[in-house]
């Protein structure tokens, strides 16, 4: 289903709603509150709060939740549509950008090998991580996939060219965390670790194992993981993972929500469970081009409806699938057109909501993050 004004209908809803911010969970004394609007949520005040021991956002409503639409054209919001490049001012291929609490962009400038960060309306973005030049030294990253950012301003890149992951806590300089062996198939090592996801509660990493076939888990201080999905047989087999590119955790289940990239499906894997369930995609792992079916996903988040956004980035168009849905609506993008104008991305690698629900997306192959307004 593609809707022309990509808008979905009203829901009701009366309950409590618990959303684990993405990219930025941590807790912090400094920030007890987050400045959520209420606007999509109408005629009912909601309060969301942080829980200050778990960087939780709590949200009480009772009210029918608004019509979810987005301006068809969007807003370059870094970089230079169609130009590479390694000024202030420009990416190259980003593969992932993330939004702080404070309205911040991070940017992982891929071929660039840097994170850039953006202040709101800057033009020009700062290098914060890597140096510009690939290399094994602390001070450098290499293809950059992945940035997370917590509310004390810890970054954890995922350094996908020399399969590790680094913790940067206010320096240029990281440090290892999860997979510090480098390349290989033991607990302390991976290969290509595209996706990371950090649950502030359980102080756990979580490592998409691109090229292992494989989830890992590291706890805090550890020097080797554990398998929590899949293995190094790649499959689509429900017991089986191939070439994972994201993990999302999902506190509410207690699951991992994972993008199965070459299978062509988005799956859920219940920690402590030994297969998965099917969320959206084709459960053999065909790929397609119509409401059901995917075509090399690439990045998965969640809305606090519990809606899912799908980043499809062979079909260069952003997928939502309501809650328990799966058949998806485009909202941005059209279905197997690739451009560069303002309506069109050439492969979208980064879908990314901020508090009010705007859509961020790291149009890699035009070199630039595009921000679409929710109205």
């Amino acid at each position: 289903m593609n809707l022309s004004t990509n808008s979905v209908p009203m829901q009701n809803h009366s309950q409590s709603i618990i959303l684990k911010p993405r990219k930025y969970r941590s807790s912090s004394s400094k920030v007890t509150h987050h400045d959520y609007r209420d606007d999509y949520y109408p005629y009912k005040q909601v309060l969301c709060r942080f829980n200050d021991t778990k960087g939780w956002v709590l949200f009480y409503f009772s009210a029918p939740i608004a019509v979810l639409r987005w301006n068809q054209t969007g807003i370059t919001v870094a970089g230079i549509s169609g130009i590479a490049g390694n000024a202030s001012n420009q990416v190259n291929g980003p593969y992932d950008a993330t939004i702080d609490y404070q309205n911040r962009l991070y940017i992982a400038d891929t071929y660039n090998h840097r994170i850039q960060k953006y202040v709101m309306n800057a033009l020009n973005g700062t290098t914060i991580c890597g140096n510009g030049s690939t290399g094994s030294s602390l001070n450098q990253l290499t293809y950059p996939s992945q940035v997370l950012v917590d509310l004390n301003g810890n970054i954890r890149v995922a350094d996908f060219g020399r399969h590790q992951v680094l913790l940067y806590n206010g320096t240029s300089t990281g440090f290892l965390i999860g997979s510090s062996g480098g390349y290989g198939i033991l607990n302390n090592q991976s290969r290509h670790p595209y996706g990371i996801e950090y649950d502030l509660a359980s102080d756990t990493l979580y490592i998409a194992d691109y090229t292992n076939n494989r989830i890992m888990c590291y706890v805090s201080g550890a020097s080797s993981g554990f398998l929590v999905a899949g293995n190094s047989t790649p499959g689509t087999s429900t017991t089986l993972l191939e070439n994972p590119v994201r993990v999302y955790f999902n506190s509410f289940s207690n699951s991992l929500i994972i993008v199965n990239h070459i299978a062509n499906n988005i799956v859920r894997w219940p920690l402590g469970a030994t297969n998965w369930t099917l969320l959206a995609g084709d459960i053999n792992g065909n790929q397609g081009n119509n409401a059901t079916t995917l075509y090399h996903p690439i990045d998965v988040t969640l809305d606090p409806m519990g809606n899912m956004y799908v980043a499809d980035r062979e079909n260069h168009r952003i997928q939502l699938f309501m809650n328990g849905q799966t058949e998806g609506i485009t909202i941005a993008g059209v279905t197997g057109v690739n451009g560069g104008n303002s309506t069109l991305f050439n492969s979208p690698w980064l879908i990314e909501l901020d508090s009010q629900l705007n859509l961020y997306v790291a149009d890699s192959n035009n070199h630039r993050i595009q921000n679409f307004l929710r109205y």
